[in-house]
């Protein structure tokens, strides 16, 4: 990442128009943080402090069921948000895990700092507004495409909406987050 300030700022700017007084004061809020590929920025059972903007890398949220499966609730990478955002907003223990598949540079944001934010600036408070509806309805899609479609129809619309996503992820991420075995994943495509 060459200039994370900037690619940062593009970013919200898509949805926003910033000074560069703005911008500046923005990014004082933010602290890079940097991970290796195979670690945990959030692990089950600790309290969530902050939510991450991906400036690099890949990453997984995965939740562990008490047989001990584990389902990839969603992948984020560059210009995604992620962390597990009932524990980060309750400031409560997470239910999830967020993994990275890859090296991985993020901006993280304090619960905080989110706030000041949001207060101090009527933009970044219409900002994440927009960001939330945004994973909302993308939440309720992939719920409605595990109601309403097969496997093939699931990779298919993947493929539709990210297939930059699947050259990047292992098939058995894939399989998880198709909910479907890597066996019938194989067979299936």
């Amino acid at each position: 990442m060459n200039n994370p300030e900037q690619f940062l700022r593009s970013h919200i700017e898509k949805v926003v128009d910033l000074t560069d007084e703005e911008a500046v004061f923005i990014v004082s809020h933010f602290e890079v943080k940097n991970f290796r590929k195979g670690d945990f920025i959030i692990e089950e059972g600790n309290e969530v402090k902050e939510v991450y903007f991906v400036l690099s890398g890949l990453i997984k949220l995965v939740y562990e069921d008490k047989d001990a499966r584990k389902h990839i609730v969603s992948f984020a990478m560059e210009d995604w948000w992620e962390t597990d955002f009932q524990a980060f907003y309750t400031q409560s223990k997470s239910q999830l895990t967020l993994e990275c598949i890859e090296d991985t540079t993020v901006y993280s944001l304090s619960l905080e700092n989110f706030e000041k934010l949001c207060s101090d600036l009527s933009k970044m408070e219409r900002f994440f507004l927009r960001k939330s509806i945004a994973g909302h309805i993308g939440s309720q899609q992939r719920i409605l495409s595990f109601l309403t479609s097969n496997a093939r129809e699931r990779y298919e619309q993947l493929l539709l909406k990210n297939s930059s996503l699947l050259q990047r992820v292992p098939k058995s991420s894939l399989a998880s987050y198709l909910g479907v075995s890597r066996e019938t994943l194989s067979r299936l495509f």
